[in-house]
């Protein structure tokens, strides 16, 4: 293709010294003027059409929805949270023990769990095994023990940091009796630094030191790729649940499979997530009152506009809406669907809908031995067999993942499991199409919600982009290739744990040698001298 220059250029080239007779000139002038007035025409067409005069629905993408029950596209990549660069396994003596207080819901404290290893790390200190809270809204005293597999927890981190169960006893003036700990509050999304210099003194001084609350207390974007390699072997290797709750996890999953695909939807529609959106207008005016005394009762005090609100895309979807989303993608009413979700505010008029375009809803107490579950329903035990059915189903959709923990650890679980397809609304952009629909503007429904749903990622391996989480995204960091263009993406070798093996039997044998057993004697006697 010529470039415009080169023909403007050859425009000038006529007659005697590059001058044209007047009367070519004039024609010229005329010809070029006609262009210059259809390409103005064809201009302020485009224009209007790309602010929106007019819609388009022939520019629909078409998606087979029939595709999204497979996994999303590699593109080459693998999950691979094992160290890439040398790991030296945990000195045998350490700094002193980390005690730290997981508060919130269980998904909140499985990203505190992870700090907690991180942490533990870099003080090189001796984690006691983490408290899981006792909240007034779970209600729930499994604790760590009663949730998760404790001896595989230990086992799975023994190159990366000590772990006991509690702290030791210690005696004092003929008594024996339990090591006190230390109280800190840590700032909220410290720095590794803080850790390192204040934690670290206070360590020192007091042998022990208790982290309370510790949700969100160590910063998710951290310089190093280790660390944060780390996080990925604790929250998707180590912390693995009992043994009974995967069974019971299993038998729902292979009920839900036994009739072909299942989508499960993390419906986020409850009373405290409703509260804290500030999105109240679709409820009486009674429910209206119970949500506001929630909010004044919880949340900081802040003037909320329920338009507002649901045009940035702060109000969590309706049930209707999600089936309506649903619909319009192409999924038919045979679509099985497994339903995690505590109580609906509301009652049962909003799951009216969606259970009619959609009648094959589940949950676990409809498809699974509801006796095992009866008493503990709605708390830790509840919510770990809906986060395993979610990461095991074959689409997994979250309703609202602002601060929804459980939502956004799915989706980075779901993404390290094998790019396991999820569908994300995106609640902005959906917005103005729902609410045209409410004031009688539904022209082009269907074709405008399959823009937005199909201009979506659907699981694939993709840049993380603030404020997207490190929990919900751990791509680069926890994934590699084979045969990489960067080499900080090559895959560690395959002995990689025969390596970590060795060392950490080196380690040991070290530790055996008389003379390096009377190195650290002389060690820790010129220590407790300086103390």
């Amino acid at each position: 293709m010529r470039r415009g220059g080169d023909i403007w250029g050859r425009r000038g080239g006529g007659g005697v010294g590059g001058q044209r007779p007047l009367k070519h000139g004039m024609k010229g002038m005329a010809a070029r003027l006609s262009v210059a007035l259809i390409v103005l025409v064809i201009c302020t067409l485009s224009l209007f059409s790309t602010i929106g005069v007019t819609r388009p629905s022939n520019r629909v993408e078409v998606v087979d929805v029939n595709k999204l029950w497979r996994s999303s596209n590699p593109g080459g990549w693998r999950p691979s949270s094992a160290p890439r660069s040398y790991w030296p396994p945990p000195p045998k003596e350490s700094n002193g023990f980390l005690r730290v207080r997981c508060n919130g819901g269980l998904n909140q404290q499985r990203s505190a769990i992870c700090n907690a290893v991180v942490a533990a790390r870099i003080m090189n200190a001796t984690l006691v095994l983490p408290e899981l809270d006792t909240n007034s809204f779970w209600r729930d005293e499994s604790g760590f023990p009663g949730i998760y597999d404790v001896e595989h927890f230990i086992e799975a981190l023994r190159y990366d940091i000590h772990i006991v169960r509690s702290l030791p006893e210690v005696s004092s003036k003929g008594k024996t009796k339990k090591m006190k700990s230390y109280q800190i509050r840590p700032p909220r999304d410290a720095p590794l630094s803080w850790y390192t210099t204040f934690a670290l003194e206070k360590m020192k001084e007091h042998r022990a030191i208790y982290l309370t609350p510790f949700s969100h207390r160590l910063a998710e974007d951290i310089d190093a790729p280790e660390l944060q390699r780390l996080r990925c072997r604790v929250n998707y290797h180590a912390l693995r649940f009992k043994p009974h709750i995967m069974k019971l996890s299993t038998e729902i999953v292979d009920k839900l499979r036994s009739q072909g695909h299942f989508m499960s939807i993390h419906l986020r529609f409850e009373m405290d997530m409703l509260a804290f959106a500030g999105c109240v207008d679709i409820f009486t005016p009674k429910e209206q009152k119970i949500l506001i005394k929630y909010r004044k009762e919880n949340f900081a005090e802040k003037e909320l506009v329920y338009r507002e609100r649901r045009l940035i895309g702060k109000c969590p979807l309706t049930p209707e809406e999600v089936g309506l989303i649903l619909r319009s993608m192409g999924f038919d009413n045979t679509t099985r669907i497994y339903i995690a979700a505590g109580e609906l505010f509301g009652g049962d008029r909003f799951m009216k809908p969606f259970r009619t375009m959609f009648p094959h809803l589940e949950n676990h107490s409809t498809v699974g031995p509801s006796e095992k579950l009866e008493e503990n329903a709605r708390g830790l035990v509840g919510s770990a067999v809906d986060y395993m059915v979610c990461l095991l189903s074959d689409i997994f959709m979250p309703t609202y993942d602002g601060p929804s923990n459980f939502a956004n650890n799915l989706l980075g679980h779901r993404l390290y499991y094998g790019f396991r397809t999820t569908i994300q609304p995106n609640r902005k952009a959906l917005a103005p199409i729902f609410m045209d629909r409410e004031e009688g503007r539904a022209a082009d429904f269907e074709d405008r919600i399959r823009q937005v749903m199909f201009n979506s990622k659907f699981g694939g391996p993709h840049k993380r982009v603030h404020p997207e989480s490190f929990y919900t995204n751990s791509w680069p960091e926890c994934f590699c290739q084979m045969s990489p263009k960067d080499p900080a993406d090559k895959c560690p070798p395959d002995n990689i744990m025969e390596t970590l093996d060795g060392q950490l039997q080196n380690e040991e044998s070290d530790d055996l040698d008389p003379s390096n057993m009377s190195n650290k004697s002389n060690n820790s006697a010129s220590r407790s001298t300086g103390d």
